[in-house]
């Protein structure tokens, strides 16, 4: 079947590709109706690598998906043909040590689509675990369906940060993932959410949400606004998205005393740490890659109205157009939010 392959850093194509579509008892066999070009897709057309994960053999893109069951294995349960779905990325090893734990995002085995040398989802149909593919609600469309992916990530960053009601957050980039980071961040009870990044047009559109303040850090510092937002007392919450080496280097300046610091970005290469400021201030630091058992979260989130993705899908390329897709990807990095590709009926 036809597929959109990165064959080396810096060429994409659409082509056959022969792909295993086995049906296994515990499988399902889905239609596949929308991708998201995710930052890391980007990455990988780019640069040809992401830290030790380094694409040394043609790969199919793309994890960010939803679809409709084509088929189900003998022992599925719970899934029949029709149903629109959701499709959770990674697979673990259901034995290992991590998922025992119920930290299967960081199983040293997991098999996460689109990354190397594990194949993504741009293609017209996929074979995926049961136990990873969700139902969507019949008021939650295939867009949003794919977006689910990029706001788990947010739901663990919201996770691991222990929200209190009423706690003020600052979150670090104005990326896709710092903007639902920002965004589960209000659903997870806080009262405001301040939102730093250079890029204008990001922040006008996670400016319109109920709740959230935004800085640009061109003109006026994020501790400076940061300050001014709490009577100089700090946020009780700093999700860093940037991955910038500067803003890392900050968190401890934006965080009140005995606050937290939840580390989402991810840097290209080792970073300073200020670890006598994280100290001086009692600091709690967390981390968080990728996520665990927070699907169903999200997808109800979403299904409520609570939390509205939609504003954040900037346009929908054709698949025959994918290869265009990638490349407004990555030069309206400062306007576009998420683009999504519609696969072919």
């Amino acid at each position: 079947m036809d597929a959109l392959v990165l064959e080396e850093k810096g060429k994409l194509s659409l082509r056959e590709f022969d792909l295993d579509t086995t049906l296994g008892p515990k499988d399902v066999r889905i239609k596949t109706h929308t991708v998201g070009i995710c930052g890391s897709d980007v990455h990988y057309y780019t640069h040809g690598k992401i830290g030790h994960f380094v694409v040394n053999a043609p790969m199919v893109l793309g994890h960010e998906a939803s679809g409709t069951v084509l088929e189900v294995g003998a022992e599925v349960r719970g899934l029949a043909p029709g149903d629109r779905v959701c499709m959770e990325p990674g697979i673990p090893d259901p034995t290992s040590r991590a998922a025992k734990l119920g930290m299967y995002n960081v199983d040293p085995a997991v098999k996460f689509w689109a990354t190397p040398p594990v194949h993504g989802c741009l293609t017209p149909e996929v074979v995926h675990p049961a136990a990873f593919t969700y139902k969507l609600p019949d008021q939650v469309s295939f867009g949003e369906g794919a977006m689910v992916e990029p706001f788990a990530i947010g739901m663990q960053a919201a996770l691991r940060a222990r929200i209190q009601p009423g706690d003020v957050a600052v979150v670090t980039g104005a990326g896709p993932i710092g903007m639902m980071v920002a965004l589960a961040a209000l659903a997870g009870g806080c009262a405001k959410v301040i939102v730093a990044d250079m890029a204008q047009p990001k922040l006008d559109i996670i400016a319109a949400y109920d709740g959230i303040e935004t800085v640009n850090i061109r003109t006026t510092p994020a501790a400076e606004a940061v300050a001014q937002a709490t009577d100089g007392w700090g946020a009780d919450v700093v999700f860093e998205c940037s991955g910038a080496a500067r803003a890392i280097l900050g968190v401890a300046e934006l965080a009140r005393p005995g606050g937290a610091v939840v580390l989402v970005g991810m840097p290209v290469d080792p970073v300073p740490v200020d670890i006598v400021g994280l100290q001086a201030k009692e600091l709690r630091v967390e981390t968080v890659f990728r996520y665990a058992n927070v699907y169903d979260r999200a997808i109800a989130l979403i299904a409520s109205g609570k939390v509205d993705l939609k504003p954040l899908i900037s346009d929908t390329v054709d698949f025959a157009d994918a290869i265009a897709g990638f490349d407004r990807a990555v030069e309206a990095r400062e306007t576009d939010v998420k683009l999504q590709i519609r696969m072919p009926d």
